[in-house]
């Protein structure tokens, strides 16, 4: 029987020496294999486990709940590309979705929010026409009170630098940080700060290559 394994029979001590096999294979060892989760129209199987429980492994995911944690606030939104994995970079040619994959998330409803929120435009480029929605949204005309609400909240609605210009070209980098072949979903946060300078350092280099 060849079955996934998760014993420790079969591996070494941490010495060197052999161990001997203290008994046959067991159903509470047992593993699966990966689920390999691809980019795509979402398809989750159920799995049946120890103790009538039940596990999501998600086969294709396509859209996740993403937190902008300096904003603190959550969004759904469309996941378009996986950009890097510090493991491996095959997950990263065959578009794996993994823990703590980095990918590409839709910036528009994070950009929505932003824009209802401040009253004041996200990472649009010069010269570039609204949509009547967006000039609604931006050029309201508001009563004194009303205005008042916003100029007090637009004293916090810096936002970095390397963030707006993601939001310029609609995409930003995101982590993910729930387990798609476990929990069904790819849901995670976005970069910011020391970490998405980080990793856009990693992804620099590895354009470079």
């Amino acid at each position: 029987n060849m079955g996934i394994s998760r014993d420790k029979w079969h591996k070494r001590r941490a010495t060197g020496g052999r161990q001997n096999q203290m008994r046959k294979k067991r159903k509470f060892e047992l593993g699966r294999p990966a689920s390999n989760t691809k980019l795509g129209p979402k398809r989750i199987h159920t799995v049946r486990t120890r103790g009538g429980n039940k596990k999501y492994r998600a086969l294709r995911l396509d859209t996740g709940n993403y937190s902008w944690g300096s904003e603190a606030i959550a969004r759904k939104t469309r996941l378009i590309d996986i950009v890097y994995n510090a493991s491996n970079n095959e997950l990263v040619r065959t578009k794996t979705v993994v823990k703590s994959a980095i990918v590409q998330i839709d910036a528009t409803p994070f950009r929505q929010w932003y824009e209802n929120h401040y009253a004041a435009p996200l990472g649009r480029k010069k010269g570039i026409k609204l949509t009547e929605a967006e000039e609604a949204t931006l050029n309201k005309v508001r009563s004194k009170k009303t205005m008042k609400k916003y100029t007090e909240r637009q004293k916090t609605k810096a936002v970095e630098q390397a963030l707006e210009d993601q939001f310029a070209t609609g995409r930003l980098l995101a982590k993910i940080h729930s387990r798609p072949g476990s929990t069904g979903r790819c849901d995670g946060y976005v970069l910011e700060g020391k970490e998405l300078e980080f990793y856009m350092k990693k992804l620099k280099s590895r354009k470079g290559k």
